[in-house]
């Protein structure tokens, strides 16, 4: 199934996109997409049988216009969001990196996140703003202490299309904290979809591709990953308590701005950046100074 939720920031109402591309009303049918709804597997039969899996198609779901509308972040509520650094061998080539041997983990603010089409807010005193399609993960489920990736596998509710915008001056020059150049405001755009996991038979065969003003940046696929998403999940769980709608990003690709020659092309005010992942739906943000 693909999941979104459409409306204005704070009063989006959840919804589906259906096998003929029809967006469809879902607020008759569960209150919201969270993590609550990921956890309760009847309320998820229903949205399955409302979405055409079983009686009462997704004709039966009212159709919504989507002139205008705007989508919101695919899940409500986040409780935290977690990261993981220099995840592709090309991407820890380009930057210079010894490749890890370890997941490197670091956090975002669940307020970060905003909707896929929403702006992007340069931050006051920028100068290396830049940008990171990633894939999402969405937990389902409670994970604690996950023993193989099979365990793993099972936590997952679905996966999302992010982008991971950094400030690298303030990420890596200003005191060695990677938290001060990722928590800016609006800087995890999320979506449009959750798309549920039966639909991504295999997470680590995804074409992901990033454009600036129009000029392909970044254009990659999940087979590059250093530690596949069942590890990634696994990993993670030995360390802190996954919980219903947390979401983990799993890293970039080659082609980001710090990883290009001087003078590096990072992100200012007016440009536009659209990224995309295999079968999980396309994003758009103009930045703006904030």
């Amino acid at each position: 199934m693909k999941l979104l939720r459409v409306g204005s920031p704070g009063a989006e109402r959840p919804a589906l996109l259906d096998e003929a591309g029809v967006l469809r009303d879902l607020s008759g049918v569960v209150p919201d997409i969270d993590g609550a709804l990921l956890a309760d597997e009847a309320a998820l039969a229903r949205v399955r049988d409302a979405a055409g899996s079983a009686a009462g198609g997704a004709e039966a779901l009212p159709a919504l216009e989507t002139a205008g509308l705007r989508t919101g972040p695919p899940v409500a509520r986040i409780g935290k969001v977690v990261c993981i650094g220099l995840n592709f061998h090309d991407h820890a080539r380009e930057t210079g990196a010894a490749i890890p041997g370890e997941p490197i983990i670091f956090m975002k603010a669940a307020d970060t996140v905003v909707g896929p089409d929403d702006t992007v807010l340069v931050p006051r005193g920028s100068v290396k703003t830049d940008w990171e399609v990633e894939l999402a993960v969405v937990i389902g489920r409670t994970a604690r202490y996950l023993e193989t990736e099979e365990e793993a596998r099972g936590v997952v509710a679905g996966y999302a299309v992010a982008n991971d915008v950094s400030e690298r001056a303030f990420q890596l020059e200003r005191g060695g904290q990677w938290d001060k150049g990722k928590n800016c405001e609006t800087f995890n755009p999320l979506g449009p979809w959750l798309v549920t996991a039966d639909e991504v038979p295999d997470p680590q065969a995804l074409g992901m591709r990033l454009w600036v003003n129009g000029e392909l940046k970044q254009d990659g696929t999940t087979a590059e990953q250093i530690f596949p998403v069942t590890e990634v999940v696994r990993y993670v769980s030995r360390f802190m308590t996954l919980y219903p709608g947390d979401v983990i990003s799993t890293g970039t690709p080659a082609g980001v701005a710090m990883g290009q020659p001087e003078p590096k092309p990072y992100l200012r005010a007016g440009d536009v950046v659209e990224l995309e992942i295999d079968g999980l739906g396309r994003q758009r943000q103009e930045l703006k100074n904030a």
